[in-house]
């Protein structure tokens, strides 16, 4: 054990962090345009060239993910229920649940660990006005088939795409699809902009109500109240940060892809001895290699590992225990067996860029040797 103790430790994620001199280069030009919030020129220059760069037609950036995806539900009206899955971070939940709407969990499929679009129409009833679909570790939900379930039913799709940023299906990008996906550019994520978060859409009507309900409900060209707003303005730091690891992050996808690819080679014999089992993307997506997560047989056995790899300076995570509606702060229907069992039984390995192949062979052996 002594040996494959690591020094420092090896956690789940570290952000992608650009040379510090483009960054306080950046800060200069905050400094000479006395502008740090309220959609400033780097937060217009950093729209326009994500626009290009993810090759969507709309983007409105926010403060965090969470704001945008609490903007999102004010933006399209919804009431009632919303159909989403328990299978997420909490904040899927919560910023249905800040908006006055009522969660209505499905289940989800046991290779993806999406919502399961076949439990979808069945919790459909006339208070429902909308799917929030996740795309839980960056795979994609099963598009085609929510968005046929949602076009005989007249209803909105929110996507939560917080972990899919520059994921495309059959090359189209993934904002492009629903009502209105919405990122995340949180500091644990591929991409970042330190916090932050973005909502992308077709719809051009959708820019002015969007703009305004993060700002108070003030609009941008009258500045009346016309809409019951919050205050959820990205500002030109973030802004700043997003820039800079835009001109980083495609190399930055294809570091992490290296290291994904080697997990899968170090756990190829215990795959085919049957002790764990790796999630991998859909043969038509282009990835971006956000988590690699490993599925165990049992609660147990997760348990152990969890417990155990920080013995060794190895830290893993718990996405997402427990599933969203079995959480203490609120009581929902606990009839999603898939999600629950998945939730019992998977962990995130430590992936990002200084990761090398050595600690990745290292961290494998580990498991191996905790798996006997």
């Amino acid at each position: 054990m002594k040996d494959l103790k690591f020094k420092e430790p090896i956690l789940v994620t570290r952000p992608l962090l650009p040379p510090i001199e483009k960054y306080e280069k950046r800060l200069k030009e905050i400094w000479d345009n006395n502008w740090i919030t309220n959609y400033g020129p780097l937060e217009r220059e950093f729209q326009e060239k994500l626009k290009g760069f993810l090759n969507v037609k709309n983007i409105e950036f926010f403060v965090n993910g969470h704001a945008s995806l609490e903007v999102a539900i004010k933006a399209l009206d919804l009431k009632g229920e919303v159909i989403t899955t328990p299978f997420t971070f909490a904040s899927t939940s919560q910023a249905i649940i800040n908006n006055g709407l009522t969660p209505v969990y499905a289940d989800v499929d046991e290779e993806y660990y999406n919502i399961d679009p076949d439990n979808i129409e069945d919790l459909i009833t006339d208070k429902t006005s909308a799917i929030m679909p996740v795309h839980v570790f960056g795979n994609p939900c099963d598009i085609d088939k929510i968005e046929k379930i949602a076009k005989r039913n007249d209803l909105k799709v929110i996507y939560d795409a917080a972990h899919a940023f520059n994921v495309r299906i059959d090359g189209n990008p993934i904002g492009s699809y629903g009502d209105i996906s919405m990122f995340s550019f949180h500091a644990t994520k591929v991409f970042n902009t330190i916090e932050g978060g973005a909502l992308m859409y077709d719809d051009d009507d959708l820019t002015y109500k969007l703009r305004s309900i993060k700002n108070f409900g003030i609009t941008p060209d009258n500045e009346e109240v016309q809409f019951l707003g919050v205050n959820a303005k990205m500002n030109e730091f973030e802004a700043a940060m997003g820039l800079i690891n835009l001109e980083y992050v495609e190399n930055a996808i294809a570091k992490r892809k290296i290291i994904y690819e080697k997990y899968l080679e170090c756990l190829s014999d215990l795959e085919d001895q049957g002790k764990v089992k790796v999630l991998r993307p859909k043969s038509n997506v282009d990835y971006n290699y956000a988590y690699f997560t490993i599925k165990l047989n049992t609660f147990d056995e997760k348990d152990h590992l969890f417990n155990k790899l920080p013995e060794y300076n190895v830290y893993a995570k718990r996405y997402f225990y427990p599933p969203c509606n079995e959480f203490p702060a609120y009581d929902f229907e606990k009839n999603t067996p898939i999600a629950k069992s998945i939730s019992d039984t998977i962990l995130s390995l430590p992936l990002y860029l200084d990761l090398t192949v050595e600690d990745v062979e290292k961290i494998c052996k580990i498991i191996e040797i905790e798996l006997k």
